[in-house]
């Protein structure tokens, strides 16, 4: 058998986890398209503009649905941007194969302006704000207020600022950032999140007093009449 070379591997993976970019006819990136139309139906009332997407657990597959979420708003014609904000196990450089050595940490140390943080992608209207650095301290970056300057200046930047961050019931983190956003999305994984973990993380975020936009259930294994999307 043939072993696949670590860039290959790494390609694949890519193509795989940006569906919507790679192969935007397929039911599952239909399904990421459902998702949008959903929260802007949503949003009727409001406008929404920064979104969290977060999960229960780790390996839930948050980080996909933030990156195809993020990519189907940018194929509207508007500018947007994917933030990583998992600052302890920071994944959106590894998706976009951007190198993480100026990010979100730089800018809230002032090593680096917000500008000069944010990079472009080869997916058109789809910029990226890695984590940058793992600091030791990243619940205090993220509850300062440099934070929330960061943020209400991205508001004015881009159409959507779509927020990764990490698992609901892991650190507070997640809840700090909902703080200062519009809306949330949650991210269960069926066969794997239990139904007590997925409330209590429900009631978790519904403390912040921010909008719970909706819960995307992924690794649903349909019939082959039905969409699916198997999350491995």
């Amino acid at each position: 058998m043939k072993l696949l070379s670590p860039k290959l591997k790494q390609k694949i993976n890519r193509t795989v986890n940006l569906i919507t970019h790679s192969n935007p006819k397929l039911p599952i990136s239909e399904q990421y398209r459902q998702i949008r139309t959903n929260i802007q139906f949503s949003s009727v009332d409001k406008e929404v503009k920064t979104i969290l997407v977060t999960s229960p657990e780790p390996s839930d597959g948050k980080s996909t649905i933030a990156a195809n979420l993020a990519i189907v708003l940018a194929q509207q014609g508007k500018p947007v941007l994917l933030v990583d904000t998992d600052l302890r196990k920071p994944t959106v450089h590894f998706t976009f194969n951007h190198n993480n050595l100026n990010g979100m940490t730089s800018v809230l140390t002032k090593k680096i302006l917000l500008h000069d943080a944010i990079t472009k992608t080869d997916i058109p209207n789809l910029e990226i704000l890695t984590s940058g650095p793992i600091p030791p301290n990243p619940s205090e970056l993220l509850i300062s207020k440099t934070m929330e300057k960061i943020i209400e200046e991205l508001r004015d930047m881009f159409e959507y600022v779509i927020f990764d961050t990490p698992p609901v019931l892991a650190v507070t983190d997640s809840q700090i950032i909902a703080k200062k956003c519009d809306g949330i999305v949650m991210v269960v994984a069926s066969g794997k999140t239990h139904r007590e973990q997925a409330y209590k993380a429900k009631v978790l975020l519904e403390k912040t007093k921010t909008q719970l936009l909706g819960v995307v259930v992924n690794g649903v294994i349909a019939n082959k009449d039905q969409y699916y999307y198997e999350y491995k």
